[in-house]
């Protein structure tokens, strides 16, 4: 039981690590986030912030990897 727990810590851990990434490559190139795309990573699920990781680079906007945005 304890070794499951400590799974899902490191999972947890894990996510938490590439959604600070995430925020700090998207800030790092278009500034601040807006409310709104704030609420979509948080919400996301862990594959879908590893592909926007993948493409975050060669986005020219937010809305190249978030579609429509209220920004």
């Amino acid at each position: 039981m304890l070794s499951e727990q400590l799974e899902v810590w490191a999972r947890q851990y894990e996510a938490r690590g590439e959604i600070m990434a995430l925020q700090k490559l998207l800030a790092k190139r278009f500034g601040a986030i807006p409310a709104d795309i704030l609420d979509k990573i948080a919400s996301a699920s862990k594959e879908q912030v590893d592909s926007w990781l993948d493409q975050v680079l060669d986005a020219n906007s937010f809305g190249d990897l978030f579609g429509s945005t209220t920004h």
